[in-house]
């Protein structure tokens, strides 16, 4: 993209004091024509930019403006790298590592050091979301509208949506835009969707609310639970909840409190734990789960 390349000359203008034409075409992997086209704009943008014609000449940016000879600090620098290497662990590319070399170009030391900070962010479900990643990519910068069979718990059906902002969060991938059907904006997980395709429609940007991913707007509770776990389960409880959501009791259990906020998702979780857990309350869910395992103890003794 050519914001891409602007910000990466002016990076590789900032760390060298003169560079050619010819050099940062080869290293845009563009013509000579597209950096001269790209000079003037940074000009226009208001940067002092001075050209130097003969054998010593080049393209440097006017003694006095620049106020040190790196536009990001090394730290700065690896810390960007690991955000782009965690979109490329996405689809298994090497696309954002290379920008990021592009515009590391001339004080590429950070690139030799090891990096503190490793981010991966694929998933179980690779083969199926990268496509539909790339796709919503694509519908976002181009304003295409999407279609999609959906799947969530309160049944499935066919969206559509007008696409405007890919999010990772809660160890998912999830797509936020306008759904067409409900008439608001709303939060899609990827997992959750099939059969996505470009549905031929364009759409008009409208203003867009940013998804609130606070977990008291997607998480928001409710239901207070207090179940007892065997001693084997604490670590699984300290990973989904923190050290503080039990109290070790005399005989060595867990007392487990917390607010939960979905009754499904938590008798799936209890169930998950077998016989190391005991749902105490809520009273009313107790019974249920009780009644579920004398179902599941009929269907297997049959």
């Amino acid at each position: 993209m050519k914001i891409d390349r602007l910000v990466g000359i002016l990076s590789i203008l900032l760390q060298r004091d003169i560079v050619t034409a010819p050099e940062l075409a080869e290293q845009f992997e563009v013509t000579r024509r597209t950096i001269n086209r790209d000079i003037e704009d940074l000009c226009k943008a208001g940067i002092p930019i001075v050209t130097k014609q003969g054998h010593d000449g080049g393209i440097s940016i006017m003694e006095g403006y620049k106020t040190g000879n790196a536009l990001l600090t090394n730290t700065e620098m690896q810390d960007i790298l690991a955000g782009l290497r965690s979109l490329d662990s996405v689809n298994g590319t090497k696309r954002y590592a290379r920008l990021m070399e592009k515009l590391s170009a001339g004080s590429s030391c950070f690139m030799d050091c090891g990096q503190p900070v490793l981010i991966d962010l694929s998933s179980w479900y690779r083969g199926s979301v990268v496509p539909k990643i790339d796709m919503i990519h694509n519908a976002v910068e181009n304003n295409m509208e999407i279609g999609f069979w959906y799947y969530s718990p309160n049944g499935e059906g066919y969206r559509e949506i007008e696409p405007y902002y890919l999010v990772f969060c809660w160890s998912s991938w999830y797509v936020w835009g306008w759904c067409k059907k409900r008439e608001d904006f709303r939060l899609f997980k990827l997992n959750r969707t099939s059969r996505m395709h470009f549905n031929g429609k364009y759409f008009k940007k409208r203003e867009c609310v940013m998804p609130d991913l606070g977990n008291n707007k997607v998480f928001p509770g409710g239901i207070f639970v207090k179940a007892v776990f065997e001693p084997e389960c604490k670590w699984r409880l300290v990973e989904e909840f923190g050290p503080d959501c039990y109290t070790e009791q005399e005989d060595g259990k867990l007392l487990f409190q917390a607010e939960y906020t979905n009754k499904e998702n938590l008798i799936t979780w209890i169930l998950g734990f077998g016989d190391k857990a005991e749902l105490a309350e809520p009273i009313e869910i107790r019974k249920e789960i009780i009644q579920i395992i004398a179902n599941m103890k009929n269907i297997y003794a049959s």
